[in-house]
């Protein structure tokens, strides 16, 4: 059973500093949950996650993780300047994009950041703008080759528009090692949200048969390979979370029978796991505004789609609770909704719910990753605050929600009445 870090009354209280809706996160569990994920993986060699700051872009919460030993996943130029600010340097940082701005290849560069490109063409156009690093890696899409396809999320990796063919992957390395690129790393994102570990060390057993292809062909050596991310966590109730310890000896065993025992050298092990690290320990609190009953049952909430884009984009499943209504009977069944004029803004539908009433807090999970982040104004909406229960269970605010001269600061002469 899914439970909500607050009781009923601290909620209340914190609904009179902070109004509805906002983005709550628990530092302590987010703490608890990485330091479990890099004890899992304490066997590889240098073995470190990349988070991925698209997931939740928050400086606290970026900070909090860098504490916990991890570094940064960037994919654009505005995350490049967020990790700048906040002091990540060098290898701390993987630069991961694609359709790349020159813009964005200079301030990966500068910040000498890890750059992981995307596509062939990428490769002469870094070395015409800034220059080769000593240090590239690059991004593998296997296509048909994959036996585990995708989901909606990421797409198959036929269908998707991210990485290379194994034969650019091996004409890229020659063409690197031609120009003095020293130094190399592999890399693939292949699932997205992923629950079954086989699927996830099958990206493993790829990629560590690729690396040895790779360095008997084209006569290089692999400083680290990293895994991506795509680790899922448990949206729906009945779910269980992937057992981090299982993948980790999955992993560690094809490491020994494709790595170890090839003689390819300590090969360091990378991820950049985003969902799994901040997803299940942020929640969107809102309020009921309105109850509608026609053809269906409706419960309008005062958040919108414009908070949490998943269930509108990916018809995803987020759990809804009622604040003191965990224990009573779930026997109605609503379409949970929000205000925009769009009828996919609908956090659930057909959800069997407890009577609610106006006034009522609608606690929704799972959203410390790609909650906030995937926010938007349309309808005008303004971006709501995010919040953070600390450790000693006191709570910060740490981004206020956006306001009416936020929204028109970018109109000129416009003046908010």
């Amino acid at each position: 059973m899914k439970k909500f870090p607050l009781s009923k009354k601290e909620t209340l209280g914190l609904i009179k500093k902070y109004p509805t809706p906002f983005h709550l996160y628990d530092e302590k569990a987010i703490r608890t949950n990485a330091q479990r994920f890099q004890k899992a993986f304490a066997w590889a060699p240098g073995f470190r996650n990349y988070f991925a700051v698209k997931a939740c872009p928050n400086p606290v919460i970026l900070k909090i993780l860098a504490a916990e030993g991890m570094g940064v996943d960037c994919s654009s130029f505005t995350e490049l300047v967020l990790i700048d600010k906040l002091g990540f340097m060098g290898e701390d940082i993987m630069f991961s994009s694609n359709d790349t701005a020159y813009s964005e290849f200079t301030e990966a560069k500068r910040l000498n950041s890890i750059i992981n490109l995307d596509d062939t063409t990428q490769l002469a156009i870094l070395e015409k703008t800034v220059g080769l690093p000593e240090l590239l890696c690059f991004r593998y899409n296997p296509g048909s080759l994959r036996e585990h396809k995708g989901n909606i999320i990421i797409g198959n990796p036929e269908e998707a528009k991210f990485g290379m063919t194994k034969m650019q992957l091996f004409d890229a390395y020659r063409t690197a090692k031609e120009k003095g690129v020293k130094r190399f790393g592999l890399h693939a994102m292949i699932v997205s949200n992923e629950l079954i570990s086989d699927a996830l060390a099958e990206t493993a057993n790829m990629l560590f048969t690729l690396a040895g292809e790779i360095s008997k062909e084209v006569g290089i050596s692999f400083e680290f390979i990293n895994l991506g991310g795509g680790i899922g966590i448990p949206y729906r109730p009945e779910q269980k979370a992937v057992g981090l310890e299982e993948l980790s000896a999955k992993i560690e065993k094809l490491y020994r029978e494709k790595i170890t025992t090839q003689g390819l050298g300590k090969i360091k092990i990378y991820m950049e796991c985003g969902r799994m690290i901040t997803g299940p320990y942020g929640y969107l609190v809102s309020t009921i505004i309105n109850t509608k009953d026609i053809y269906r049952k409706y419960i309008g909430i005062d958040a919108s789609m414009a908070n949490l884009m998943r269930p509108g984009m990916y018809g995803a499943y987020h759990h809804i609770n009622i604040l003191g209504k965990e224990s009573s009977p779930q026997d109605l069944e609503y379409d949970v909704v929000g205000s925009l004029c769009e009828n996919n803004d609908k956090f659930a539908i057909n959800r069997k719910l407890p009577r609610v009433e106006i006034g009522d807090i609608a606690i929704i999970y799972d959203t410390g990753a790609h909650g906030y982040s995937m926010g938007f104004n349309y309808n005008g909406k303004l971006r709501s605050s995010e919040l953070l229960l600390k450790t000693d269970d006191s709570v910060e605010q740490i981004r206020r929600a956006e306001t009416l001269e936020d929204y028109f600061a970018t109109v000129k002469n416009f003046l908010v009445p």
